[in-house]
């Protein structure tokens, strides 16, 4: 029933087995979707050997380019990892990439080599022609199922391919999963169900949250739950795709569109549906959701994150509007779906639909204590509204990190009346060229400042309407190297930044942390390969 509380008499089980948070297919060395795991915590408990004291140590291990061709602004997805696969070369530690020319590659971890590689047939052309906004490409950053050894990507053409995690070999499809050319986002995984995003209507497609039942393979069931209004767009466009959490619900966040949810329509909200049938559960709309949609302040430019903390369990995100939102998740928005536990303005003071506010994702870690942590990648320089930090790392003119701890009602209760949780804002990193979404070691947060240009049109960046978009080659200007940093994740001190070693920038991609190394890509097709000196 929307808006009614879920009791979950395990949540404080939860949080004191915090691994038990993670999908049930998760091998303790794997980053197997972006985001690490279906919640898109970006936090990977199990690593060791990445910590505040060691990150100086880093450096670059490897650097291979791929063969495949960028298509518009897109080139490789995030990475994703598998270890312990018994492949041609005997048992090794398998990083992954899909191209967005219908490729998939896999590299040993260690070396760099390629183990193989897979090519998707498609048998369908697109009716449009290819440009940044619909790209007519491979999109969406694959999954992995360790119980089964496949690893799942679907292809320009919408078709769900699973390939053998050894050996690239096909054992599942190719099946329709989504219309030919739309615009997918990373896949994630519960159970034998494969989920995805939709947005924008490229390739006519109808946005909202999609399901497929992948057991048995020769009798797959595919459902769809088209939650953009019949209107208008409101695409989900965060790129980490469907959020999962372990009380049974998926969640994402919804960009401009209307709001009417009498007839349907949810623009500008975030969401939760049902895991099988993708059944509307509960939303959360801002007050000035018309306003948001008016604007093109898109919540969907970043992709929430699911998090537990104390008897509660919670949902945290934002987009172009600049605004975090901090949500229970078994109650989105109260009764009237309108109410949040709290709502920081953080940037975007001037209301630009490009290149300010919150985008890619936040991340989440639980420290040594207990404490549940928030990091929120920013464009732009700060709000004048922003909260206080005790700790700044110098002027953010083009963008930053932000770190909150999450407060419990039993810690501020007596000094500030409060009953429920709250974000305790404690550091801002120093400034940072477009930040992508963070991932987060024992005690090191990784972010990469993509160096992407973030112009869309020609006129002034406050007013869509009406204006020209630019092309692919104008966007592909004015571009910078992308560099990885390690920020002290109680401080955000710099433990380590890359300086000169990638040598593109990048666009709506991600990390991936595994056996105390860092995996990133840039747009000339790179994949990088980060990791201690002497290891």
């Amino acid at each position: 029933m929307i808006g009614s509380r879920s009791k979950l008499a395990a949540r404080r089980w939860w949080l004191a087995f915090p691994f038990l948070l993670l999908p049930l297919n998760l091998h303790a060395l794997d980053w197997p979707t972006f985001g690490h795991d279906a919640q898109r915590s970006g936090w990977a408990p199990e690593e060791t050997a990445l910590t505040p004291r060691t990150a100086a140590q880093l450096e670059l291990k490897w650097k291979v380019q791929m063969k495949n061709e960028p298509r518009s602004l897109t080139a490789l997805t995030a990475p994703v990892v598998a270890s312990n696969v018994d492949t041609a070369k005997g048992r090794r530690t398998v990083v992954y990439v899909a191209g967005s020319s219908d490729h998939v590659f896999a590299l040993d971890a260690t070396s760099g080599d390629l183990l193989w590689s897979h090519t998707f047939e498609t048998h369908a052309l697109p009716k449009d022609e290819s440009m940044w906004l619909c790209p007519n490409n491979l999109n969406a950053t694959p999954v992995i199922d360790k119980h089964t050894a496949t690893l799942y990507a679907i292809a320009s053409d919408g078709k769900l391919w699973g390939l053998d995690l050894a050996s690239g070999t096909v054992k599942f499809g190719p099946v329709q999963f989504v219309p030919p050319y739309s615009k997918n986002w990373s896949l994630n995984l519960r159970g034998s169900t494969v989920y995805t995003s939709v947005s924008q209507g490229c390739g006519g497609a109808y946005s909202g949250i999609y399901a497929m039942e992948v057991a048995p393979p020769r009798h797959p069931v595919v459902e769809s739950l088209m939650i953009s209004s019949k209107t208008g767009p409101a695409g989900i466009w965060g790129r980490g795709g469907p959020v999962i959490g372990p009380n049974g619900r998926v969640y994402a966040a919804t960009g401009d569109g209307a709001l009417d949810p009498d007839a349907g329509d949810f623009g500008s909200s975030f969401i939760a549906t049902s895991l099988r049938d993708l059944r509307l559960l509960d939303y959360y709309s801002p007050v000035n959701s018309k306003h948001i949609t008016d604007y093109d302040l898109d919540i969907s430019a970043s992709s929430p994150v699911w998090l537990a903390s104390g008897d509660y369990n919670l949902l945290a995100g934002g987009g172009k509007e600049g605004v975090l939102y901090l949500l229970d998740a078994d109650s989105l928005g109260a009764k009237d779906h309108h109410t949040a536990l709290a709502a920081l303005k953080l940037a975007n003071d001037e209301e630009a639909f490009q290149g300010q506010g919150i985008w890619g994702a936040p991340a989440t870690w639980q420290d040594d204590r207990g404490h549940s942590w928030l990091y929120v990648p920013i464009y732009g320089p700060l709000s004048t509204h922003a909260p206080r930090f005790p700790l700044a790392n110098g002027p953010t003119p083009h963008g930053c990190l932000m770190a909150f701890r999450v407060r419990l009602p039993n810690d501020i209760a007596l000094l500030s009346g409060s009953r429920k949780p709250t974000l305790e804002p404690v550091w801002v990193s120093g400034d940072l060229d477009l930040p992508d979404p963070p991932a987060i070691a024992d005690g090191v947060v990784f972010v990469q400042s993509t160096g992407e240009n973030p112009r869309q049109t020609v006129g002034p960046r406050v007013i869509y309407s009406g204006q020209k978009l630019l092309t692919d080659q104008q966007r592909e200007q004015d571009t910078h190297r992308s560099v990885l940093y390690a920020l002290d994740a109680k401080t955000g001190k710099v433990l380590y930044q890359s300086g000169q070693t990638m040598t593109s920038w990048v666009h709506f991609s991600g990390l991936a942390i595994a056996e105390g190394r860092v995996f990133a890509v840039d747009h000339d097709s790179n994949v990088y390969c980060f990791g201690l000196r002497g290891k």
